[in-house]
């Protein structure tokens, strides 16, 4: 199976689950979870959220910032990986002044 997210229209989403600023995202969506090459633009961050059905991968290509889940905070770099596994409720932060570019994979289970 090939995904082309260059055939997938990027959307701008503010304030993704009560954060702050404006990130863009190409979303694939299947039965197992999605794929979403996406960033998050210099200000911005993803709110607060728990994860009841699903884990969710968050691989950082580019930019800096900073990741709390379940009260821990984590330091986010290019080639950093922060998983939020099912139940667990986190928040990502773009503490830099680029995007914040990342590849997140949500695995429904």
């Amino acid at each position: 199976m090939l995904i082309n997210f260059n055939e997938i229209k990027e959307v701008k989403v503010p304030g993704m689950n009560n954060g702050t600023g404006e990130m863009s995202a190409r979303m694939y969506m299947g039965d197992a979870g999605k794929i979403i090459p996406c960033r998050i633009h210099a200000g911005g961050s993803i709110g607060m959220h728990r994860h009841e059905t699903s884990d969710d991968i968050n691989y950082i290509i580019s930019g800096k910032g900073k990741a709390v889940c379940d009260g821990q905070e984590e330091i986010l770099t290019a080639g950093t990986c922060h998983i939020c596994k099912k139940g667990s409720e986190h928040s990502i932060v773009n503490t830099g002044d680029e995007d914040l570019v990342m590849l997140t994979v949500v695995v429904e289970r």
